[in-house]
């Protein structure tokens, strides 16, 4: 259960507040201000799309959204853009992929709990309507694809629900169809936190509160993308990020926590059973999810706001304009090394997820020291279920140390050099996927996937004797750097992972080679 501490218990320092992450973006120079009329129906979506195809694409406010009735709208808050995401979680703007993995494995170790602070004191309580003053049609929210079933607010969201047994409060992002001026369409994947929480409530005969920010610090929205062992508080883990508490205030209608600086905040219950047709929509895949199905249906209860509310909002596409395929491959590949190291399996060098396989989804490269007979195996099989990549993760690649998981172009070399197809891929079968994986037909096998690991290492039993790579010599290498500008060469020379070593046997050795073997049958003596 997310603990909630006093402000006196600890820092003082704000996390998570959107306008304050809007004027670093601004000050980066990666904010364009759209000034003139954008219809949310489809228009916004369109041109997120189109702005999303070049790299480093800026995020998007809509000053004047059509029908925004003193609304604004935020799109596009990561996007592709690497500088964005590392100013949301702390680090250097300039800062390498590999660099913003490093540093969200080691912060995700760190646990801040979140701080209570009062219902007059929290700037989303500017406006409070409840009941009857409810009305969803006023906001400018966004059709994003032609063939959605309807309007969909957030996917750049926070859900929150309780879990009726223990307690627990969870922090996911789900997409929320308007159905009408007080009720809302909730898409769960199988699996997930939230659906659980339902479930279980419903066997039980109960209502489920509901808590829904749409107007989020985009640090809520990677926090809440991720997977966590059910006595992880992503709360905790957002102060943990931030290096301060994440402040709440309390919910109107239940003992739910509201995130107290969010631009728009809505209330809700789910009564038992309640559930009207939602869908489709246009997903992280790049293809329309599931078709129309029912999905549960919350009764807007209340309405959290900030006077001239920025709504947030995410667009699922194929790469690279999807919102979520860049910051979710370093957060994910965060994820998983860390349960990786939780697990004791020695030697990774490094993990990333892919961004273009479905938004990070579907893909995970896992580097690694090779140290004993079957290591690459290993990491393959516990990379492949750990909570940080099991959901939906289709490819699942394991590499030598020398080969730099986040570089395409190194995977690719690997398994082409280093993969014997026929010897060294496995397959899992029956494992969790989701309703929105295009490739399950009919639909309704979708919640059951399967996984390829392959092993693209060299291989352990002849790795003394493998063929040894070209690699270029360290001396040469620093005289070239240093040399660069005068060389006529614009920018600073690329950084090289291996380099040549005389006598060099691989870059992890056999064990054998550091034992001596003795006589025929093969008798080992240290």
């Amino acid at each position: 259960m997310t603990a909630i501490v006093s402000p006196s218990a600890t820092e003082t320092r704000v996390a998570a507040d959107l306008r304050a992450w809007i004027r670093t973006v601004d000050e980066l120079g990666e904010l364009v201000r759209v000034t003139a009329e954008v219809d949310p129906i489809e228009e916004m979506g369109a041109l997120t799309y189109m702005v999303g195809k070049r790299p480093g694409s800026p995020a998007l406010l809509f000053e004047h959204p059509k029908g925004g009735h003193g609304h604004r709208s935020l799109w596009n808050l990561l996007g592709n853009s690497t500088r964005r995401i590392a100013v949301t979680l702390g680090e250097p703007p300039d800062a390498s992929r590999s660099h913003l993995i490093q540093a969200l494995r080691e912060k995700l170790k760190r646990s801040v709990p979140p701080v209570e602070v009062p219902d007059r004191g929290a700037p989303v309580n500017e406006r409070v309507l409840t009941r009857a003053q409810v009305d969803l049609s006023v906001l400018p929210t966004p059709k994003h694809w032609p063939n959605d079933g309807g309007r969909y607010l957030g996917t750049c969201d926070a859900v929150f629900t309780r879990d009726p047994d223990s307690g627990y409060v969870n922090m996911g992002t789900y997409r929320m169809m308007v159905h009408d001026e007080r009720h809302l369409g909730l898409y769960l994947s199988p699996g997930k936190d939230a659906r659980l929480h339902i479930a279980r409530a419903w066997e039980l005969g109960r209502p489920v509160p509901v808590v829904a920010a749409v107007g989020i610090d985009p640090l809520l929205m990677i926090v809440a993308s991720l997977t966590f062992p059910k006595s992880t508080s992503e709360l905790d883990a957002v102060g943990g990020i931030a290096g301060a508490p994440f402040e709440v205030t309390r919910a109107i209608g239940s003992d739910l926590p509201i995130p107290a600086r969010a631009e728009y905040v809505i209330e809700g219950v789910i009564r038992p059973n309640a559930t009207r047709l939602e869908g489709p929509f246009g997903e992280f895949t790049g293809y329309y999810g599931r078709p129309e199905a029912g999905a549960p249906l919350v009764e807007v209860t209340a309405i959290h706001s900030r006077e001239d509310p920025i709504l947030t909002n995410a667009l699922m596409a194929d790469y690279p304009s999807c919102e979520m395929a860049d910051y979710y491959a370093i957060a994910k590949a965060a994820r998983t090394w860390d349960d990786l190291d939780r697990l004791g399996i020695p030697g990774i060098r490094g993990v990333y997820a892919h961004p273009a396989a479905a938004s990070g989804f579907g893909m995970v490269v896992v580097s690694l020291q090779q140290r004993y007979a079957g290591h690459a195996a290993q990491a393959l099989a516990c990379a492949a279920q750990v909570p940080g990549s099991a959901y939906y993760t289709k490819w699942i690649v394991a590499v030598d140390e020398d080969v730099d998981p986040t570089n395409m172009d190194e995977v690719i070399w690997a398994m082409a050099t280093r993969c014997n197809p026929v010897e060294d891929i496995d397959i899992l079968r029956n494992t969790w996927s989701t309703w929105l994986d295009p490739t399950q037909n009919p639909p309704e096998e979708r919640p059951w996937g399967s996984k390829a690991l392959i092993n693209a290492c060299k291989e352990h039993r002849h790795i003394a004797s493998f063929s040894k790579r070209t690699t270029v010599r360290r001396e040469v290498y620093d005289d070239l750097a240093a040399r660069w500008s005068e060389l006529g060469l614009a920018g600073r020379a690329p950084d090289l992972r291996v380099f040549h070593q005389e006598n060099d046997r691989g870059p992890a050795l056999h064990e054998a080679a550091e034992l001596r073997r003795d006589g025929p049958g093969g008798a080992v003596s240290m």
